[in-house]
């Protein structure tokens, strides 16, 4: 089935791991033997190839860097000028994989039904370019705010002002504070542009103060529950009845520590904690259940976001994989119609909204 994920960290796997996306993950694992560099070294489960395996015709790619302040512990650059600088070779990769034919940019709907009507026309998927929606996670390397027009007129179509931490206009995952006035100013010009608000990574405060100053369209890419799993990086359930009441879709994401309580990051492993697809479900049917519908949910993996298989769900041999979600979805009751919404129809209606 015709799948969309909202999030994946391309460009970072591409420029930071050295990972060549147009490989499939075989090689790229195979390459990595007996690195050591980075903790899911040899664990890879995304490449091009397998997003086209897994019939993954659309994806939101981001772009990342953060700043860091003298006292900011977390790893990061200086200066909102370099973090800017890192975002741009982010860019300047997926033009490279434009280029060759591997990924083409989608930036309105005429451009997304182009796309469609292309990866739908035959069965083999083997050679049509993988379609990006272009991210921002964490708005730290927006200088300014004649930042953010450049970035719009690159391609950018979503935007999360926090990532970990602090940041230059939201705090984040593990801190907390209310939008500064930067924070409100972006959002005024992010909602001015027409640039999706990804609520994913804000803090509590923050969370709230975006959802009473931004007007336009709103989405959680990748998000859990905190019902299920407490933590401050997971929604409450009254944060996702608010975002219901928006009309927003939350992608299900696939780092086994937010779905596993009490995970301990390189002790714990997916098989002992059973941690699977269906844990995903859990989440997404926890969600249908505050909405009484299966419309406000989808996936958004983030899978090798920094992690691999050592901390994805333990059924997953690839991203490809994910093509076993339907059946998975059926068996726990999910009709056919609302098994295409959660594989791609939530994420087509909402940008349907957002940009016819």
């Amino acid at each position: 089935m015709f799948t969309i994920d909202a999030h994946l960290d391309l460009s970072m796997n591409a420029l930071e791991w050295n990972r060549d996306l147009t490989r499939p993950v075989s090689e790229i694992n195979a390459r990595e033997a007996g690195l050591s560099d980075k903790p899911d070294r040899g664990n890879a489960l995304v490449s091009l190839p397998e997003l086209r395996k897994g019939n993954i015709g659309l994806v939101v790619a981001t772009q990342i860097a953060r700043f860091v302040a003298p006292d900011n512990p977390l790893p990061g650059w200086h200066s909102p000028e370099q973090a800017w600088a890192q975002t741009q070779g982010q860019l300047a990769w997926y033009q490279a994989m434009i280029d060759k034919g591997e990924m083409t940019q989608i930036r309105n709907w005429t451009e997304l039904e182009a796309h469609l009507a292309n990866w739908n026309q035959g069965e083999d998927k083997s050679q049509k370019p993988v379609g990006f929606i272009l991210s921002l996670e964490g708005a730290d390397s927006i200088v300014n705010l004649n930042y953010l027009e450049k970035a719009y007129e690159s391609g950018l179509r979503a935007l999360g002002p926090a990532h970990y931490g602090p940041g230059r206009y939201a705090c984040g995952t593990d801190s907390s504070a209310p939008l500064s006035q930067d924070g409100k100013e972006l959002l005024r010009k992010m909602d001015e542009l027409g640039i999706i608000l990804d609520v994913t990574h804000l803090c509590d405060l923050a969370f709230w103060d975006a959802l009473e100053i931004y007007k336009g369209p709103i989405w959680a890419s990748h998000n859990n529950c905190r019902a299920l799993v407490n933590h401050n990086r997971q929604f409450s359930d009254d944060m996702i009845k608010a975002l219901i009441d928006r009309g927003a879709v939350i992608g299900g994401a696939m780092d086994a520590w937010m779905l596993s309580p009490n995970w301990e990051r390189g002790k714990s492993t997916p098989q002992e904690r059973n941690v699977t697809l269906n844990t995903i479900i859990d989440h997404m049917d926890h969600i249908c259940q505050i909405a009484g519908n299966a419309n406000h949910i989808g996936i958004g993996s983030d899978l090798d976001g920094a992690f691999g298989k050592e901390q994805a769900p333990a059924d997953l041999t690839s991203i490809s994989d994910l093509n076993t979600l339907p059946e998975l979805l059926k068996q726990r009751g999910y009709s056919e119609a609302d098994v295409k919404k959660v594989m791609h129809g939530n994420w087509l209606d909402f940008l349907a909204k957002a940009w016819g």
